[in-house]
């Protein structure tokens, strides 16, 4: 992966994707608002952990949960396994799929291949009002254990990086970061419970909103690469120094 030029990259990726079994389609019947909410819904769950890594889920266990009926949540799952949030057991359910260190490690080797480069392409040409206003939210920070908060917290962040990509004008590169900053957002709420980051990210977010305002891309790429090597380090850290992550980190043997 790392031999790649950022072309290839984002091809390679995208062939990928094209040539991957497609999800199933929006209900256009009755109900494709509720399978809409149940598939956010359970969405926004697993991505901050109050459904847990490798913890068991089932269409009945969910539609107590969530007052919905089994149809919007038996589309939303097949959504998210296809998604790569869940996975389906035959005859079990199904599970949230686990956070593994090499999870961990092949999410933030895309993140340092794509991201500094479409910071490099958004130099002055970003909506520089709209990153100060996911700035303003990111500096409200949040407090470890926190679950709103930190979710608001993260969820602005993600919508920060998003939107940089957007600047490209490169909207399969932009689409790219947005799915890899969902299977981020989770590994961020397990990192950030360890400690309150938010004074860093604050920091680096002003740095890159400067240097994307003033149109250069040099810099912008390399705070954006030192941002995610410092998110990996976290991240690692708490991985390897929690043993609730490495209960998290570890498939069970039937997932294959």
């Amino acid at each position: 992966m790392s031999d790649l030029t950022m072309p290839e990259a984002v091809t390679a990726v995208a062939l990928a994707v094209d040539a991957a079994p497609r999800a199933p389609k929006r209900d256009t019947g009755a109900e494709p608002l509720l399978n809409d909410q149940a598939y956010e819904r359970i969405k926004r769950d697993v991505i901050a952990c109050v459904l847990p890594p490798g913890s068991s889920i089932s269409e009945s266990q969910l539609g107590g949960q969530y007052r919905l009926g089994k149809a919007p949540i038996r589309m939303a799952l097949q959504r998210l396994a296809h998604e790569g949030l869940v996975r389906a057991l035959p005859r079990r359910g199904y599970v949230v799929s686990p956070v593994t260190l090499q999870d961990i490690q092949d999410i933030f080797e895309l993140r340092l291949l794509l991201e500094p480069q479409a910071a490099r392409q958004a130099a002055g040409k970003v909506d520089a009002s709209r990153l100060k206003l996911l700035d303003d939210v990111c500096r409200a920070g949040y407090r470890p254990g926190d679950v709103v908060g930190t979710q608001r917290f993260l969820e602005a962040n993600a919508s920060f990086h998003v939107t940089i990509a957007q600047a490209t004008g490169n909207q399969r590169l932009a689409h790219l970061i947005e799915a890899l900053l969902d299977e981020m957002t989770r590994l961020l709420h397990m990192g950030l419970t360890s400690r309150d980051r938010s004074s860093e990210m604050q920091h680096e977010h002003g740095a890159l909103v400067k240097a994307l305002r003033r149109g250069d891309g040099d810099t912008a790429a390399l705070i954006c690469r030192e941002q995610i090597e410092a998110a990996r380090t976290m991240v690692l850290h708490a991985a390897l120094n929690s043993r609730a992550m490495l209960t998290m980190a570890i498939p069970t043997a039937d997932l294959g």
